[in-house]
């Protein structure tokens, strides 16, 4: 394959890289002042690359290869990235007012997100060690610096500390697996660590495997990798929760799919037993550690680590159907986390304070029934209560597991989601039947409303007459991972 036509198959990628230089020299040029148009730009920018991405999704053959063998263009990548970059825009649209008011809003912000854009779309479509180390490394730093943004806040700058040390770890640990892999397959390329690992997998092998896989699991806040996450959820500043929970995570769970299923595709045996115990392992611990939260960040932390455990239900069936499970679950989940997230930042008293704790929320039926009622349908649907689509998710990989023979994991699970709606009722419990406590604000932007209708709808009823068109784009993509050149 040509250089030309690689750098078409990364155009994407490409755009948003100039786009990012481009807005960076307009910062550095321009004052504070400009970061709104700045923001307006990047939103604008990374439009351009879901469209060219989603066009890409249906018109190229099943698998390219770029550069060699070191990026891969396919339904899967493709199919990821398009989340990607649309949870990036919904946390561009709702983060201006939070920190312009604080005084912190900078042009590098919107900057930083394009090329943390960018360096997810390499993890989802990497195919090579190399690639994946740079892609990840890429999106990571970006993420250090978001947690601590807010240079006033000592909560913002404990949970940039924190993200950087064991993120650091993390990229360590990964970096000690793929050498290990490197040393006893003899390549980093995806295909060839594949071919290696069929023909012999010795022990030393199998402990590289597990450094990667334990590493990915911190990037995806797997227990017994996610002490970092309440923690860094609640100091970081609540658009750069809303953007941690969503976009990143996406990108994590692919690049977690597409070496599980590529260079160790061979080992599924080998990988599943790890899968399983991660799974379970968050599913309770997530369930369990939300009981007794009052801080809604930290609450929603645990949320997340819960659902990552029925996600690595798709994954441990090791199955097309698995694939496709967890491709559907992402889809749905960041909707649901990302309107959980917008809700909180429209959470304020009405001299700007946020609104954090159950007793801040107490009664807000009655003072703002409507956002009240959109943050009892996502949790609802985070709860996996039917009708809404967030049952669906459920539904999909735990019939993916029955089909895989993992029977007792998906009844493990489904007994372990019952658990979890608890503390997802106590928000309508509080919401609606206690007494109100502080004033909230009464008006919220337009540009909160808006991200926040679209993700209600989208885990409506109504998201139901999408499930032919979804399911279909989810086979396609979890097809394209079980190809191999």
């Amino acid at each position: 394959m040509g250089f030309a036509q690689s750098l078409y198959f990364t155009g994407a990628e490409v755009g948003l890289s100039l786009s990012g230089l481009v807005l960076l020299l307009v910062t550095a040029w321009t004052s504070h002042k400009a970061a709104r148009a700045i923001t307006v730009l990047a939103v604008a920018a990374l439009f351009g690359a879901a469209i060219f991405t989603g066009v890409a999704l249906w018109e190229t053959s099943p698998v390219a290869d770029a550069f060699g063998g070191l990026y891969r263009v396919d339904a899967f990548g493709s199919f990821a990235k398009v989340l990607i970059y649309l949870a990036t825009i919904a946390c561009l649209i709702v983060t201006p007012r939070f920190f312009a008011e604080r005084g912190a809003y900078r042009g590098e912000y919107p900057v930083l997100m394009l090329f943390s854009a960018v360096g997810a779309g390499m993890m989802v479509s990497a195919t090579d060690l190399m690639t994946l180390y740079i892609g990840l490394e890429m999106s990571s730093l970006s993420s250090y610096i978001f947690a601590s943004f807010l240079k006033g806040d000592w909560r913002s700058n404990e949970a940039g500390l924190k993200y950087f040390i064991l993120g650091a770890l993390a990229s360590g640990i990964i970096l000690y697996g793929m050498s290990l892999v490197y040393g006893f397959a003899g390549t980093t390329n995806y295909a060839g660590i594949r071919v290696a690992f069929e023909a012999s997998f010795p022990t030393g092998a199998l402990f590289g495997m597990v450094f990667v896989l334990a590493g990915l699991a911190f990037k995806i806040a797997a227990v017994p990798f996610h002490m970092w996450t309440p923690d860094v959820y609640e100091g970081a500043p609540t658009p750069v929760t809303a953007f941690f929970a969503s976009a990143p995570k996406v990108a994590a769970v692919g690049m977690l799919m597409r070496i599980a299923f590529g260079p160790f595709g061979g080992e599924a045996e080998a990988w599943r037993q790890i899968v399983i115990f991660a799974s379970l392992a968050s599913i309770v611990v997530g369930a369990l550690g939300a009981i007794g939260q009052q801080n809604l960040k930290r609450l929603l932390a645990y949320s997340s680590i819960n659902n990552i455990g029925f996600l690595l239900i798709g994954l441990a069936a090791a199955t097309p159907a698995g694939a496709a499970g967890v491709a559907i679950y992402l889809a749905i989940y960041v909707p649901m986390t990302l309107g959980s997230f917008v809700a909180l930042l429209m959470l304020r008293d009405r001299e700007g304070r946020p609104l954090e704790t159950f007793a801040d929320i107490s009664g807000l039926a009655t003072t703002r029934p409507a956002l009240a009622w959109c943050l009892m349908l996502l949790m609802f649907s985070l709860a996996g209560i039917p009708p809404l689509f967030g049952f669906w998710a459920k539904f999909v990989v735990f019939q993916a597991a029955v089909e895989a023979d993992l029977v007792a994991l998906a009844a493990i699970g489904i007994a372990a989601s019952v658990i979890g709606a608890f503390y997802y009722i106590k928000f309508i419990k509080t919401m609606f039947f206690d007494d109100s406590a502080r004033a909230p604000e009464e008006r919220s932007p337009a540009g909160h409303w808006a991200v926040l209708a679209l993700c209600v709808l989208a885990i409506s009823p109504l998201a139901y007459l999408a499930t032919p068109w979804l399911g279909a784009v989810a086979d396609r993509a979890a097809a394209s991972l079980f190809l191999f050149s």
